[in-house]
């Protein structure tokens, strides 16, 4: 393969990939209309923006879907919890958006 040709191989593996990532945007972008949802309702009911037993039981759950799939079940611990603490951070600001609309 020479500079400026493209391998088709390569190329083909890309693309799939560039899907895969939109797809991957598109699906977080559903999860976090509907945790914002769950963290209006929560804040209408005085729940906590956390719920540590809910998280760990779906760390569990994910852990072992990626071993069932042979994905590394550390790494999607990693990506759930970067999920996990986002939707905290949006819930505080829901709640204490709503503590301040109140006062």
């Amino acid at each position: 393969m020479t500079a400026g040709t493209e391998d088709e191989t390569l190329a083909g593996f890309r693309s799939t990939i560039d899907n895969i990532d939109a797809s991957l945007i598109l699906l977080l972008a559903e999860r976090f209309k509907v945790t914002e949802q769950v963290g209006i309702y929560k804040a209408s009911v005085g729940l906590p923006p956390a719920d540590p037993e809910r998280e760990e039981e779906q760390i569990a759950r994910l852990k072992a879907l990626a071993e069932s799939t042979n994905l590394d079940p550390s790494f999607s611990e990693k990506f759930l919890r970067l999920v996990i603490d986002e939707v905290i951070r949006h819930h505080t600001r829901t709640r204490d958006e709503a503590g301040a609309a109140g006062d």
